[in-house]
């Protein structure tokens, strides 16, 4: 009852700031930052090129993760002309493990363009920037103001949250109406001479003290001013929509063996973790054992046909929006050449080989699951 009438009481913002509210604003959260930032990697350049890589990989995904992949990846491809050149192989294997594959084949097509139409210079425009591959407004407008110190507004999760608790926004700003009102809001906050440490502080203080669940509203730099505060009621910000039931997959997969190689697939470049190999299996449909299932998808996917031998594992893994549980099956090749029915490629490889290959999640698992029994 009492988080319904903090909800009611809710205000609409305002969308003209007072000159003295907007100071004090800009004036105690960079205060705030220049204490308490993170020491990041990519905070110490204002590398153009290293900018763009890690406002890719942050799409969707939490700084501790990005840190475990970006020293690595700018390592392995040091500008941007050596990311157009690599194989996209070579790309999503330094990608392996992050998730979002498509953030990588973006970004691949992104520095390609960049290299074919900019001559290697990566632009500071955000509306040119938003014409590249995987580049919306977030990651463009990110890239202008920490690249270029462009005076635009950086909307990401932690900014919008902040943005909602601040002005106690009633509305759920997934709405383009209210994401409308909240990036007028943000344009008058930030400065056009500091844009740059402005919009990191802004998303610092999201993801530090502003956090989804219990948020420090005790130590945060703008509680003087937090409607959602004020109303008792942080948590409550920003409004979401219900949450929507997550799909779980039975899958059977097999290991085929033949001459002591192992049978791989790669999966079509444009799907669902397109482009990372996988051992061949698929969804089981209403009614079918997971025998019959493994031995009908291996057949479908690569011509091969296999005897399904005894299941040596069952994995289950989180994907972002589906779950999976895994189902494993040593088989027996009988007969059939490998082709690319239903996958990108299909080879005969190694155990020792399979380090080689990018692989989805839940066939690492398995990977490692096999490890010590592999002959």
């Amino acid at each position: 009852m009492g988080n319904d009438r903090a909800l009611n009481d809710a205000i609409s913002p305002p969308i003209h700031l007072k000159r003295e509210s907007v100071i004090r604003l800009r004036r105690t959260l960079l205060q705030w930052y220049a204490r308490t930032k993170r020491d990041l990697p990519w905070r110490r350049t204002s590398d153009p090129y290293h900018i763009l890589v890690v406002e890719y990989m942050s799409q969707q995904t939490q700084v501790d993760r990005v840190l475990r992949y970006y020293d690595r990846f700018v390592r392995r491809f040091p500008d941007i002309r050596a990311l157009a050149r690599a194989s996209p192989e070579r790309v999503l294997k330094a990608w392996e493990g992050m998730g979002y594959y498509a953030r990588a084949r973006h970004l691949q097509a992104a520095a390609r363009q960049i290299v074919r139409r900019f001559d290697g210079c990566i632009p500071d425009d955000p509306d040119l920037l938003m014409t590249l591959p995987g580049c919306g407004p977030y990651t463009a407008a990110a890239i202008a103001s920490i690249a270029f110190n462009k005076p635009v507004p950086v909307l990401d999760g932690n900014v919008i949250r902040v943005l909602c608790r601040l002005w106690a926004v009633r509305e759920n700003p997934r709405q383009q109406s209210v994401r409308r009102r909240l990036r007028t809001l943000a344009e008058q906050l930030v400065p056009r001479q500091n844009a740059r440490q402005f919009n990191q502080a802004l998303m610092e203080l999201g993801a530090l003290i502003c956090t989804p669940r219990s948020p420090q509203c005790e130590v945060c730099c703008w509680n003087f001013a937090c409607q959602a505060r004020k109303l008792s009621s942080p948590a409550q910000f920003p409004v979401r929509a219900p949450r929507r039931t997550t799909p779980h997959y039975q899958i059977a997969v097999g290991i085929v063996w033949k001459d002591g190689r192992l049978l791989i697939g790669r999966r079509p470049t444009g799907g669902l973790l397109g482009g990372l190999w996988e051992f061949p299996g698929g969804k089981r449909r209403p009614g079918e054992s997971f025998r019959r299932c493994c031995a009908r998808e291996i057949e479908e996917e690569t011509g091969v046909r296999v005897r399904v031998g005894r299941q040596v594992m069952t994995i289950r893994h989180a994907y972002s929006h589906f779950r999976i549980t895994m189902h494993v099956f040593e088989c027996q090749y009988l007969d059939g050449e490998p082709r690319p029915l239903g996958c990108e490629r299909v080879k005969w490889v190694s155990p020792r080989a399979l380090h080689r290959y990018p692989f989805p999640a839940a066939n690492r698992k398995l990977i490692e699951k096999l490890r010590q029994q592999w002959p």
